[in-house]
């Protein structure tokens, strides 16, 4: 606590992956319960509408940025190094293509029975779905941009449940929240399954 009492602020909080002398470390987790434990994340890409519809006719185009994430999510500790390797028990990713608006949304969902949490799996698949989509424009609009990519719920450990609040900003939140399919539409309904 600082003088007077009070909590120290987010940003007086000492960093998790950082020790006493302010080296990069791996967080031991020995101690740690093994629970359940999930993760979503989302990110968009927008585009012109005439490139995303040109691209959209690639039968590839969505099946490649989903085996793209999986395979992101599987190769996250050796692309952030200071994450543990993980036994991931499944990893779903979907996609949404909304070509009149130009507007793409990708969503990861991970789960995994472990001592830590596995947030960072999810926002690795995301962005690399994402990036693969990307890629995949290129050459039909330079513009296109991928942006919002953020974590939008976990569930597990010791902290318990953590919801981005839809549709707004909080105190802990910095995105703009992107506008996605209401709840209940199924990401993967247009794009030929999960």
């Amino acid at each position: 606590m600082k003088e007077g009492g009070e909590p120290p602020r987010a940003a007086e909080r000492a960093f998790t992956h950082v020790d006493e002398a302010g080296r990069a470390r791996m967080v031991d987790v020995t101690g740690k319960p093994v629970t359940e434990r999930h993760a979503t994340a989302r990110c968009v890409l927008r585009a012109s509408p005439d490139a995303l519809e040109a691209a959209a006719k690639d039968e590839d185009f969505v099946p490649f940025a989903k085996a793209t994430g999986i395979q992101g999510a599987k190769r996250t500790p050796s692309l952030v190094p200071l994450c543990h390797p993980l036994p991931l028990d499944d990893v779903d990713v979907r996609v949404d293509l909304d070509t009149a608006s130009g507007t793409a949304f990708v969503q990861v969902s991970t789960s995994v029975v472990a001592r830590t949490g596995i947030e960072v799996e999810a926002l690795t698949a995301c962005a690399f779905a994402g990036l693969t989509l990307l890629m995949s424009l290129r050459h039909h609009d330079p513009d296109a941009v991928l942006t919002t990519l953020g974590l939008w719920h976990k569930s597990g450990g010791r902290s318990g449940t953590w919801e981005r609040a839809s549709g707004q900003r909080t105190a802990t939140s910095r995105l703009a929240p992107p506008r996605l399919p209401s709840e209940g539409t199924d990401l993967a309904a247009r794009d030929g399954g999960s």
